[in-house]
């Protein structure tokens, strides 16, 4: 697959192609609709199926300050296109100027005489240009005028609720991972980088625990204690993982720690990733550090009865 950062990086010659627009955060169940939709029409068509998306957040852009917890790195959003069938991931940078850009020009300019595009797959309610006055009606009309077809595909739905990222988000952040992963097709990531902690899961409590420093905006889900995967590379190995400000010791700093079972290697200053299985306990406060270390003996039992069937 390739990789596009700004209309620049276009290859010169560039031809017809079919794309999706979208942010695309979590890359969820709905989103993945439109990407099969997309590629099959690719197919169809014999042209290549592209991705547009953005960075920053454009919520960060219309509103300062607004920018919500992501549920996925750009970097894994990428990889998760190419093994969806995408052949090119463009990433536009969202600047003030693009959100003002009127409906037509965005078309015409981007996707009619950069791109080329011979079909748009949106989400029926898409929406562009300046303050959102395009919609999947306009689409059409434009690609009547300019020489392509659009097509809206409606959202997907999960218990009589249509799948968002905002209600993944609101998952995520409610600890139940679970539905998070349902909505998700996969169990929700946060990324980050190992760094030193306090040392007291190894040396008072017998559980030397890996560190995050969580990517910026990355939606950690609420504290608990919770069974999931420690992925570094292409190797994943189960963990029981801890999020909160450890109320037993009073702490005042939220961390995100995991345990890896049965690796007591050095992570320190590797990019790593937490898969969140299930959802285990909330964050207690033990009344003695014994009481403490037995709970989360229990915890790492009970860790490796979930992830065995989970594999």
């Amino acid at each position: 697959m390739e990789r596009w950062r700004g209309l620049d990086a276009i290859p010169s010659g560039w031809g017809r192609c079919v794309l999706t627009i979208g942010v695309f955060d979590g890359l969820h169940r709905g989103h993945q609709e439109l990407v099969h939709a997309a590629v099959a029409k690719a197919a169809e068509l014999g042209v290549p199926a592209v991705m547009m998306t953005f960075d920053p957040h454009p919520a960060e852009v219309v509103r300062a300050g607004s920018h919500p917890a992501e549920l996925i790195t750009l970097r894994r959003k990428a990889e998760l296109a190419a093994e969806l069938g995408i052949d090119a991931f463009l990433v536009l940078p969202f600047t003030p100027a693009l959100a003002a850009t009127e409906p037509e020009t965005f078309v015409h300019d981007i996707l009619v005489e950069t791109l080329h595009v011979a079909c748009v797959v949106v989400g029926e309610n898409f929406r562009f240009g300046h303050r959102g006055a395009g919609d999947v009606e306009l689409l059409r009309a434009l690609g009547a005028k300019f020489g392509f077809t659009a097509l809206g595909v409606g959202l997907v739905s999960k218990d009589a609720l249509p799948v968002t990222s905002t209600l993944v988000r609101a998952s995520v952040d409610a600890g139940d991972v679970h539905a998070a992963a349902q909505a998700l097709g996969r169990p929700h990531r946060v990324e980050g980088i190992v760094v030193h902690g306090d040392g007291r899961g190894g040396s008072e409590l017998g559980y030397p625990t890996a560190n995050l420093d969580v990517v910026p905006h990355g939606a950690v889900p609420g504290d608990g204690v919770y069974a999931g995967w420690f992925v570094l590379g292409g190797r994943r190995s189960p963990a029981a993982i801890s999020i909160g400000s450890n109320p037993t010791f009073s702490g005042r700093v939220r961390t995100v720690e995991a345990f890896v079972l049965d690796d007591g290697g050095n992570f320190y200053g590797r990019r790593v990733a937490l898969d969140f299985v299930e959802r285990l306990r909330g964050m207690v406060r033990f009344d003695s550090v014994p009481a403490l270390i037995e709970q989360i003996g229990r915890d790492v039992e009970r860790t490796r009865e979930i992830l065995a069937m989970d594999r």
